[in-house]
């Protein structure tokens, strides 16, 4: 069942769910620990929240990496919808606890007429017109991932973030 939030309307609670999870990854997954972990996640985070996972093709077949993103980035800004906080995961940005992403989470939850995309780019990042769709920037750290573990670790803190909200016991740091 998907978190709910709640607001005052005329005296009563309102309660409303929160709409919706976007998941962007460019590229697809090429070994089978990665896409049953991915599974694996993304089945345990659709307890709480409605996630909509969308894979672009990558661009391998470019070997010049600025052409590479820039078509990749046509895709991106292709896929984002006219309402989407759109956070896409970059070694610059914000590195958070758990809990404190669990907060950012609880904050994307909590506006009703945005629904929060994460993005996960192929493997030479993103191009500039596509960075500049990004509302806020991700970082799951200071550590290099390649693509497949960084799409499983993001999956992982999404649900536990989600289940932090919840108000159940998976977290224990």
């Amino acid at each position: 069942m998907p978190r709910a939030l709640t607001t005052a309307k005329a005296g009563y609670i309102v309660v409303l769910p929160m709409n919706r999870l976007r998941l962007i990854f460019v590229g697809e997954l090429k070994t089978s620990w990665a896409v049953e972990a991915c599974r694996h996640y993304q089945e345990a985070l659709s307890r709480y929240v409605k996630c909509e996972v969308s894979i672009l093709r990558d661009s391998r077949d470019m070997k010049d990496a600025v052409a590479r993103t820039h078509r990749e980035g046509q895709a991106l800004l292709a896929a984002f919808g006219p309402r989407d906080r759109v956070v896409g995961l970059d070694e610059r940005g914000a590195s958070y606890t758990s809990r404190d992403l669990a907060a950012k989470m609880g904050e994307w939850r909590d506006d009703p007429g945005r629904a929060p995309c994460l993005v996960v780019g192929g493997p030479y990042g993103f191009s500039p017109e596509a960075a500049s769709r990004f509302n806020e920037r991700l970082s799951l750290g200071p550590l290099t991932l390649p693509h497949e573990l960084a799409r499983v670790v993001l999956l992982e803190q999404l649900y536990r973030a989600m289940s932090i909200l919840a108000g159940h016991p998976y977290h224990h740091g």
